[in-house]
């Protein structure tokens, strides 16, 4: 197949070339003539799976021939049949092996990392290992390195890193390790009987060392050549030289940022002059002007003075080069996405293959959801990550249920997941009481849940058997909730998995309902499979570790199913630029640490360190990035995409996007206008998908929303209030509107928060329990003020269940006892309580409405009369203004009071009306009964009547915010009023409702 060589045998395809076309074709040139069994005898060692699928997918695709043999250079043993070795241990085992090491140096030395990192410090030293072992660094040589200019914290690491590599036992066997005596008996064969037929190691850089001992290995060979995917042709000598001497020269960096730095390194290696590397075919790539572009604008910082040399002499080209190039910039990932996606489907218009080349899931995701409306769905190769598919989801979220109170949002987002209770004729019945268990739970600010809470709700209503069955389901699934602190892997992992399969069968059924159907199933329970083999290696864990732990496992794996995809549209990794073609290629994310990503921080060793110790150095990951990239530029049209913000800040564009602009921008007037051009095409993609984003048939106006005061029939508006509505209807009409003639209520949130709302809840209840005990307020202060904060801390136990905030409270509530008693005493000296949270009501003179109140007390005094109190929580009570205008509660209660409206007080002169303020009795305070001879009292009730009346009217509206206290203030009903699509200077506007 080779004529015979003196030299290595090196072949590069040009960039922009179809990786797997121009091997064949290569193949087929080299082999015309040859006898049919030739093709079987060549061997081709490729660097990934999808390489081998894609040229087997070629060869089988015709004509009829022998197949080659094609293997992957990670899996010489199993492709060539090495036997002898010694296996390895399996990644997850090792990693669980490392973790139990890693925590026990943490318990020995406890600053070095929180115990729960233990898991993810060894994976970060596993990946160590295998790198350390895939480039042959000797663990004695680690010894020997000056570690004298660092900190303490990197000398232990490697006397960790020692440690650990050095162990006689193969308890911490590599999959690198493995590979390479592999590769040492594969080299010892081939020194010995050096085969005859052609060895082809194809589309690998040679970035890693085993692989690289492989290149050289097979390029000397009788009949072995490598075949580099995307040599850059229109590299000058002088860069190619500044390359080569950078590879290891101690006194500067090598140039491992470069795209074409590692086939530099491999030539030197080999001997071979790197602009030597021959030709694999006569092809002549299709975008030789943007070629030049590109590889000028990439030039090593070093020769960066080159672009005034050789930068004018491609000012002819460019507009041919930059021809089919376009610029997006965007201004959110959102709006990325959204002008991607209508490039794409522009592309299936015109019936080009389209590849969206990214790093970014994140953001290849959204291309998905946007390109959804047009039905095009892309042949994503990298899948769903298994952790974000149902079965990963619901595997993670009931492993996080063990040693922790069930929280209402937590225990919602379980029961709603489409895994639970999917056994067949489950999930309708599930579903409906779900829904049910959550309105009351969230109307009443249930904040846990827990067996108590939901036999509170059954006897809420008159519950079905098949609800008091579906809470004993729950129930029982509670019970199985402990904090049994630390147990070995593989109980735990039994433990959850019986947990999640219980859940996912529902109420009294077997079986694990959907939880290991279908593709994500299988692979989910591939993945449990593997953690359960390996789980004996795992030692003890606690809950956070085993939540850690299941949470990697289910991370590392992903989903392949099967959709019927787009045959023209594509997303790709950026690996697979190197070595496909496509006629659009969208080059998505190219933002720094995206495209490239940032640099991973190895907390083992650092960069000094690794250079020391011959290990690969971070800049590696750029280079090769940038490899890819470059052969990404080689479509025949191509779109770059950025946003110019991330989620919560500025963004900086790539180095290499913002070189190829610099360059543009230096190149004179044709340079500019070429780089307008550009900028101009991915302008219009930008407009056009945020046109599309807002049409509809009925297109929004662009005019202010009314502000609402709807106007319902006279027969409709409410025919009695509460008092503490009365200041509602006041400041907010629109709301007692939406509750009282809508009759909507505001759900409480799904994740309580320990607010202040809570907490005056929570001291009315506890001033409420002291009332109705009757405890004694009279006794000596000191001794009375320990006794109230213990009733205290009872209730606040009952209502708080989050042990910091009821600490908090008391705290406070302690502060203010004292003082508090003494009010209380004074009050309980002078009458006695005799209506604490009871409802009373009466009926308004001349008009059909009836006011209620619920006080928090009315005393009977002994001097006759009662009194009208009210608890505040608050700092202060409303001043007098506010009491006239707005917040006329108490005043209003004393009237009822005064009417006969409380059965139990009966008609009950009011003597006084006051403010009890419980977090600052000094703030407390009494409402003057009468003014200027008007006994205020009646003045509300009649006010109240007059304003009634008004509201009678069937054309007065509910105005929406029609004197809110403040600015920042909030409605429940918001959202239905539109509130925001006007605002408060607008006037309102009448709107008949049913009429």
């Amino acid at each position: 197949m080779f004529e015979p060589s003196a030299t290595p045998r090196l072949f590069g395809t040009p960039i922009g070339a179809d990786f797997g076309a121009t091997l064949l074709e290569g193949l087929e040139a080299r082999l015309a003539g040859a006898p049919p069994e030739a093709w079987g005898r060549v061997t081709l060692l490729v660097n990934t799976t999808r390489m081998k699928r894609q040229l087997l997918d070629q060869f089988a695709a015709g004509p009829a021939r022998l197949m080659p043999r094609v293997h992957l250079v990670t899996d010489l043993a199993g492709g060539l049949h090495l036997t002898g070795l010694k296996p390895a241990v399996s990644s997850l085992q090792l990693r669980l092996q490392l973790r139990q090491a890693v925590a026990r140096l943490i318990d020995l030395q406890p600053d070095i990392a929180p115990k729960s990192a233990a898991f993810d410090l060894a994976n970060s030293l596993a990946a160590l290992l295998e790198e350390m072992d895939d480039e042959g660094v000797d663990p004695a040589t680690l010894g020997d390195l000056d570690v004298g200019d660092h900190s303490a914290h990197w000398a232990r690491s490697l006397s960790v890193i020692s440690l650990l590599s050095g162990q006689d036992s193969d308890i911490f066997r590599t999959q690198a390790a493995f590979n390479r005596d592999a590769l040492s008996a594969l080299l010892s064969l081939w020194d010995a009987a050096p085969p005859q037929t052609p060895i082809i190691v194809a589309g690998s850089t040679g970035s890693r060392g085993t692989t690289r001992l492989l290149m050289e290995a097979v390029a000397r060979l009788p009949q072995g050549a490598v075949v580099l995917p995307g040599v850059d042709r229109d590299t000058p000598q002088e860069v190619w030289r500044n390359l080569t001497a950078s590879c290891d020269n101690p006194d500067r960096a090598p140039e491992e940022d470069h795209p074409q730095f590692r086939f530099a390194a491999l030539a030197k290696r080999l001997g071979v002059a790197p602009d030597d590397i021959a030709p694999w075919t006569d092809t002549k790539p299709d975008t030789h002007s943007r070629n030049r572009l590109v590889s000028l604008s990439l030039r090593p910082a070093p020769v960066t003075d080159q672009w005034l040399s050789d930068g004018p002499k491609l000012v002819e080209e460019l507009p041919d080069a930059t021809d089919g190039l376009s610029l997006i910039t965007a201004r959110t990932p959102r709006h990325e996405a959204a002008a991607i996606a209508f490039a794409i489907r522009e592309a299936v218009e015109a019936n080009k293959t389209t590849a969206l080349i990214t790093p970014d899931r994140t953001l290849a995701r959204q291309v998905t959801a946007a390109l959804s409306r047009w039905g095009i769905v892309p042949d994503d190769s990298a899948g769903m990550p298994l952790h974000q598919s149902p079965p990963g989801r619901f595997l993670i979220e009931t492993a996080a249920l063990f040693g922790r109170p069930l929280d209402l949002a937590v225990a919602l987002s379980l029961l709603k997941h489409p895994l639970t209770a999917s056994n067949a004729g489950m999930r309708g019945p599930h579903l409906l009481n779900v829904g049910r268990f959550e309105t009351w739970a969230r109307r009443k600010g249930v904040p846990r849940v827990d067996a108590a809470v939901l036999q509170d709700w059954l006897g809420s209503w008159s519950a079905t058997d098949e609800a008091k069955d579906w809470v004993g389901w729950l129930g029982s699934v509670l019970e199985n909730l402990p904090n049994t602190g630390g147990e070995p892997l593989e109980a735990r992992l039994e433990r959850h998995i019986d947990l999640a399969e219980a859940i996912a069968a529902g109420p009294d059924s077997s079986g694990s309902g959907q939880l290991w159907a279908d593709k994500p199933g299988e692979a989910a329970g591939a993945a449990v499979d593997e953690l359960r083999m390996a789980a004996p290696f795992g030692g003890a864990v606690d809950n956070v570790q085993y939540l850690g732990i299941i949470r990697s496992v289910l991370a590392g794996g992903e989903v392949r199913e099967a959709p019927i995809a787009h045959p023209l549209v594509s997303i790709w990794g950026t690996i697979e630029a190197r070595t496909r073609t496509v006629d659009l290629s969208i080059l998505a994310g190219l933002n720094e640490g995206t495209w490239p990503a940032a640099l991973p921080h190895d907390p083992w060793m650092n960069r000094a360190m690794r250079r020391d110790a011959g290990m690969l150095l971070p800049e590696r990951r750029v280079g090769l990035a940038a490899h890819d990239y470059q052969q990404a530029m080689g479509a025949r049209e191509v779109i770059f995409s950025r946003s110019a913000q991330s989620a919560d800040t500025e963004t900086v564009p790539s180095r290499w996007l913002n070189r190829l602009t610099n360059l543009l921008s230096g190149l004179g007037e044709i340079g500019e206008t070429c780089l307008k051009e550009m900028r101009a095409r991915g302008d219009r993609l930008v407009a056009i998908s945020s046109v599309l984003a807002v049409h509809s048939e009925n297109p929004i106006s662009a005019l202010p929303a009314p502000r609402p005061a709807p106007a319902p029939p006279a027969e409709a508006r409410p025919k009695g209030l509460f008092v503490t509505a009365v200041s509602t209807l006041i400041r907010d009409p629109y709301a007692v509107y939406a509750k009282n003639v809508l009759e909507l209520r505001r759900l409480g949130p799904r994740a309580p928060q320990p607010d202040a709302a809570m907490r005056g809840t929570v001291l009315h209840a506890v001033m409420e329990q002291c009332l109705k005990d009757g405890f004694d307020f009279t006794g000596p202060s000191e001794w009375t003020a320990e006794a109230f904060m213990e009733v205290a801390a009872e209730v606040v136990a009952t209502h708080v269940p989050w042990p910091a905030t009821r600490r908090l409270w008391l705290g406070r509530l302690a502060s203010s006892a004292p003082a508090l008693v003494r009010v209380e005493a004074a009050l309980q000296a002078s009458g006695m309580p005799i209506i604490v949270e009871e409802i009373g009501s009466v009926q308004l003179r001349g008009v059909d409405f009836r006011v209620s109140a619920k006080p928090d007390r009315i005393d009977r005094l002994e001097a006759g009369g009662c009194a009208v109190l009210d608890y505040k929580t608050s700092t202060k009570p409303p001043s007098e203004k506010e009491v006239e205008a707005f917040d006329k509660q108490l005043l209003l209660e004393a009237a009822i009071a005064e009417a006969g409206g409380f059965k139990q007080l009966g008609a009950k002169r009011a003597a006084r009306v006051g403010y009890i303020s419980i977090g600052n009795p000094a703030n407390s305070r009494d409402e003057p009964l009468e003014i200027e001879g008007v006994w205020r009292p009646d003045a509300m009730l009649q006010n109240l009547a007059a304003l009634i009346r008004t509201y009678e009217d069937p054309s007065k509206g509910y105005t929406a915010r029609r004197a809110p206290q403040f600015l920042i203030y909030a409605s429940d009903y918001d959202h239905l009023s539109r509130f925001g699509e006007w605002d408060v200077t607008a006037a309102p506007e009448t709107i008949l409702v049913g009429q």
